[in-house]
């Protein structure tokens, strides 16, 4: 194992006892998540919650029944929240290298069960590193989401970890995370700096560079779900980093084959049905697409697959039949990550941005 390794283990396994020990608020959520999500949450033993270093929500919608895999699971929060939610008939792993959060992972699974009303634990804890996950018992195209809640940005060969989840995943299935990014290539002083790089921030990848990856990895169209500016609370720390910028982002990657490296028109629209959990009104595909039950929606042919040949496909219906290209979708727009807010959450305009 490599000295970054080491100290990432040491950092999570050692020197933190709790998420009071933080010194950035890059492990922090901002916002109430829907209230099943919320309740789910909150059904989680208090001694794991406690150890909980995400800095985003990395929980989507429509979860019943799923097999789901947590990449760098800590303590397993996220697990044993995701397993009240996939009900008995899903399953969540777990992969995390550091062996004293997996120690409390695995002493609470027949609790998480226990509360939940199971027959038996749906849940499952394996060790090994994420740059090594072909090389652990995961079976290729198995699982229907994955996700990761702050862990990537730790990890020494962040390519490979994404290559790894698109083989990981079936046909129409998403890798959904939150994780760190910087506004520039983070210098290599800073990159071996312990504290910098546990607290997250020095191994934070130029966000520039993930979209590349992400791409290159077979993820066409990265999505923002949301995005929010870091705070460094040590001073120390803050000024060892200036002028980099932060920025904690929640996104979605769809395994689907055939997108447009450009958001196009196809003359499409989707109209919402409703029914999705926690989006009764208004569903939220990404920063750029909230969609309101009942209203039609034009979108490009990049959206409308991620809508109709995933879960999604239950909830929504198309209008059009996508046999005549108009060009470039209009009004298509990335958002900026490192604004010091988000832009207004109000649902999109019709014909807006892909």
């Amino acid at each position: 194992m490599n000295q970054i390794q080491d100290v990432v283990k040491a950092y999570y396994g050692e020197t933190l006892k709790g998420s009071a020990d933080l010194r950035t608020d890059a492990c922090t959520t901002e916002g109430a998540p829907p209230p099943h999500v919320s309740a789910a949450l909150a059904a989680v033993h208090d001694e794991v919650a406690a150890k909980y270093y995400g800095c985003g929500l990395a929980i989507p919608a429509a979860l019943e029944g799923l097999k789901v895999l947590d990449l760098g699971c800590g303590a397993g929060r996220d697990v044993f929240a995701l397993a009240k939610l996939v009900g008995p008939n899903g399953h969540v792993t777990g992969v995390d290298m550091t062996d004293e959060q997996l120690e409390v992972a695995r002493a609470h699974e027949a609790w998480h069960a226990e509360r939940f009303g199971y027959d038996a634990p749906n849940t499952r804890f394996v060790k090994g590193e994420l740059e090594k996950l072909g090389e652990l018992d995961l079976a290729p195209g198995s699982f229907d989401l994955i996700i990761s809640n702050c862990v990537i940005n730790l990890c020494t060969d962040k390519p490979e970890v994404f290559r790894q989840a698109h083989r990981l995943l079936k046909p129409g299935g998403e890798l959904y995370f939150s994780d760190v990014y910087a506004d520039r290539r983070v210098p290599e002083a800073l990159v071996n700096d312990p504290v910098l790089y546990g607290e997250c921030l020095s191994g934070a990848l130029y966000w520039g560079d993930y979209q590349s990856i992400a791409t290159a990895s077979g993820f066409t169209d990265p999505r923002v779900i949301s995005h929010r500016r870091l705070a460094i609370i040590d001073p120390q720390l803050k000024a060892k980093v200036e002028p980099i910028r932060f920025a904690s982002v929640t996104a979605r990657l769809m395994k689907l084959e055939g997108l447009d490296a450009a958001c196009e028109d196809y003359g499409q629209a989707v109209i919402y049905k409703g029914g999705v959990e926690g989006m009764e009104r208004v569903f939220v595909l990404d920063a750029e697409h909230e969609i309101e039950a009942g209203r039609v929606f034009p979108v490009c042919g990049n959206t409308r697959a991620m809508l109709m040949d995933t879960r999604f496909a239950p909830y929504f219906e198309v209008v059009g039949d996508g046999q005549t290209h108009y060009g470039l979708f209009p009004g298509c727009a990335a958002p900026d990550v490192f604004a010091e807010t988000m832009t207004d959450s109000s649902p999109a305009p019709v014909g807006g941005c892909c």
